[in-house]
């Protein structure tokens, strides 16, 4: 739950969340690499809070598997080990094998195909403009558009549950192989173009192919 919007939450609970989304966003965004120790004491003073609220908020990334509170070290973030990597990957290629194909035999895939469109000339835009952020982005929406475009709730709850792992594996894929912005993109113009021909076999197989330019990254 997110107390830092929340009119009804104590001062408390949110400073707990502001911590809790700080570290999480720089462990999901490669910036606190996987076994590298954080402070607890630099991060209350960097974000001016109390010993609290950031105990709390390490607590939680703990129970979330972001780090490992470590008697000697302390807080350590969590590498995301290559079989953790897999299993991620392999439902994230089901789920959504499975909702394009629904949207194509539903006959809602020509829509949603054009409603890519603009998702994928915000990619095109950030690789002209190497922001690798507002690509990993704009990545992350074509592909749960897909998914809510299947109208499978099923679907969009699973999903839900994996998204902090996968931008994790997409900020790592772009750090440690920037090229791979061009073929993504190209991946993605094949999978709007099987959306639009109403081809859940091609799209099946573009994803997979996809989904394996991840594989072997951690």
């Amino acid at each position: 739950m997110n107390f830092e919007n929340d009119e009804s939450a104590s001062p408390a609970q949110a400073a707990a969340e502001r911590a809790y989304e700080h570290v999480k966003s720089a462990i999901i965004r490669g910036e606190l690499a996987g076994g590298e120790s954080v402070s607890e004491n630099a991060l209350r003073r960097e974000l001016d809070l109390s010993r609290t609220p950031m105990h709390e908020a390490f607590l939680r990334l703990a129970a979330e598997g972001l780090l490992s509170l470590e008697h000697r070290r302390g807080a350590v973030v969590r590498p995301m080990s290559p079989h953790e990597a897999r299993d991620v990957l392999e439902m994230r290629e089901a789920i959504e094998s499975s909702a394009a194909a629904r949207a194509i035999a539903d006959g809602a895939a020509g829509d949603l195909a054009s409603a890519l469109e603009d998702l994928l000339d915000e990619q095109s835009r950030a690789i002209e403009a190497e922001d690798v952020p507002a690509f990993i982005d704009a990545d992350s929406r074509f592909h749960s558009a897909v998914i809510e475009g299947s109208g499978n709730a099923v679907a969009v709850m699973f999903t839900a549950t994996l998204r902090d792992r996968q931008q994790r594996l997409r900020h790592q894929l772009m750090r440690v192989r920037p090229e791979q912005l061009h073929a993504s993109l190209e991946h993605h113009r094949r999978l709007a173009r099987a959306l639009a021909e109403g081809d859940a076999a091609a799209y099946a197989r573009t994803l997979h192919e996809h989904v394996a330019s991840h594989q072997g990254v951690l």
